[in-house]
């Protein structure tokens, strides 16, 4: 009787779950749990779709309580911008621990090979003039801060904090879809994801044996500590912010908290003799290391925006006199640009000496006249991303946009392709969502996140698995309206 209860209820579940022609997280086929998903299976069988539902209102509720929320900014001047919760899908995502192993080894080689790069970008040039990669692409670079050249950073750790968003394709292996390296995001979300499913779930948690996350926020301390100048035994960390209006607030102050820093804006920050000091209630007390959630042009109105108002005057001529470590580097954004990722398996090759472990996808140069000749012949199978955006913002998606997007885009490239890189369109792993009151299939996407001190790295695991809430749609940034999950690596 059991027995037939948990399957009628496994079919009431997934009755209208129509079995993608993509690679499914959960199941092989219809019907047929991949092996570590089984035991998680039998559990939902048991508990049922309305037990699902009743569970996540109640995860809803909690997260509106504990205000784990992220700004939505819109193009209606009446509707600027609008504070929500990230939606969060109580279906978590596994991986094992044969693939974590694969990846987070593929994720700490590049993280290495990208500082490495940035240093060498800084300093001698030297993949510049063995004409590796294009100077121009670099020395023209938006995000290239001539300011950084001949400066040795403290520990020679230009990026202590990395965001590796990674994709699963249609036979399930794995590719680097970005590198986030200038202020990743999304941290926060890992840890309330993790304590949200353990309080509402924790029968799954006695069913698996999930590697914990707890030592994360401490690897992240160690490294940020790590950078202090002159090695300082009990340096002072801060984390600088643009405000309560920024869309990253919360993450902002749950960082602050976990790690016990101090969480600043600019005016709580004040330069004297080329020495950062932070004003408190016992008087001034000098800073050692800023976790900077503000990017370079706003950090320093006497060096980038002279209009800035979230920056510190001054803040630029204390680091580069060696008295202030900042985390990541400015000028890390030149690593981050989309038309330099097609770039990094050489860097891996070149400043390794090793074969990547983790393959990009395909990405066209578009100034290169044959394969914008070949992207524009072929733009509706292609996803083009224009480079210094971030987000899900500036993409064209070929096979869902429109005859006129294309068009648009077409015109676009033709008048700025130096703007523009393009990508065929990788269709993204799905994973079972509790979406709409019944279960359905989801594209997903993950941002591994990697802390490099001084002398040694960690990769949190899992990291933040991110949803296309939207049926079909393969954009899952929470910008964009995409939700997360907890990320299970197994041991």
């Amino acid at each position: 009787m059991a027995m037939l209860m948990m399957k009628d209820n496994m079919n009431q579940l997934f009755a209208d779950y129509e079995h993608p022609a993509f690679y499914d997280e959960m199941f092989e086929g219809r019907g047929k749990g991949r092996i570590h998903y089984g035991t998680m299976l039998q559990r939902l069988a048991k508990m049922g779709l309305e037990e699902l539902k009743s569970r996540d209102s109640l995860m809803q509720e909690e997260m509106v309580t504990q205000g784990i929320t992220f700004t939505l900014y819109s193009n209606n001047p009446e509707d600027s911008s609008r504070e929500r919760t990230i939606p969060f899908d109580l279906l978590p995502r596994m991986i094992t621990s044969e693939d974590w192993a694969h990846l987070s080894k593929g994720l700490q080689q590049r993280v290495k090979a990208l500082n490495l790069f940035i240093r060498d970008i800084y300093h001698e040039q030297s993949i510049l003039s063995d004409g590796l990669i294009p100077s121009d692409m670099i020395l023209n670079n938006p995000y290239y801060v001539p300011e950084m050249v001949g400066v040795d950073v403290p520990g020679g750790v230009y990026i202590p904090l990395s965001g590796i968003d990674i994709i699963r394709g249609k036979s399930g292996e794995y590719y680097v879809l970005e590198d986030n390296l200038r202020t990743p995001s999304g941290l926060s979300y890992v840890y309330k994801n993790r304590a949200l499913m353990t309080s509402l779930f924790p029968e799954l948690f006695f069913d698996y044996r999930v590697r914990s996350i707890d030592r994360g926020m401490n690897a992240l301390l160690g490294s940020l500590r790590s950078l202090a100048p002159h090695s300082k035994p009990d340096p002072l960390v801060v984390l600088l912010t643009p405000g309560i209006y920024n869309s990253a607030y919360y993450d902002h102050c749950f960082l602050a908290q976990e790690m016990g820093i101090g969480l600043v804006q600019g005016n709580d920050l004040i330069v004297k003799d080329r020495i950062v000091y932070m004003k408190s209630r016992q008087g001034l007390r000098q800073v050692d290391v800023i976790y900077r959630r503000i990017d370079d042009e706003f950090l320093d109105p006497q060096v980038f925006r002279k209009d800035s108002l979230l920056g510190v005057p001054g803040l630029m001529d204390a680091y580069l006199a060696g008295n202030v470590a900042l985390a990541n580097a400015p000028g890390t954004g030149i690593a981050d640009d989309k038309a330099v990722y097609a770039f990094v398996p050489d860097m891996i090759r070149y400043y390794l000496k090793e074969e990547p472990i983790l393959n990009n996808v395909p990405t066209y140069i578009l100034t290169r006249p044959h394969e914008r000749e070949y992207v524009l012949s072929r733009l509706s199978d292609m996803v083009v991303k224009e480079r210094s955006l971030s987000g899900g913002y500036g993409m064209l998606i070929g096979p869902t946009a429109t005859e006129e997007e294309i068009k648009a885009f077409a015109e676009k490239i033709a008048r700025h392709p130096e703007r523009y890189i393009a990508q065929p369109t990788i269709k993204l792993s799905c994973c079972p969502s509790l979406t709409d009151g019944r279960v359905a299939p989801r594209h997903i996407d993950l941002r591994a996140f990697t802390f490099m001190g001084s002398d040694s790295s960690y990769v949190v695991p899992g990291g933040l698995t991110r949803v296309a809430l939207q049926e079909g749609s393969l954009v899952v940034n929470s910008s964009q309206g995409g939700g997360t999950k907890d990320t299970w690596v197994l041991g």
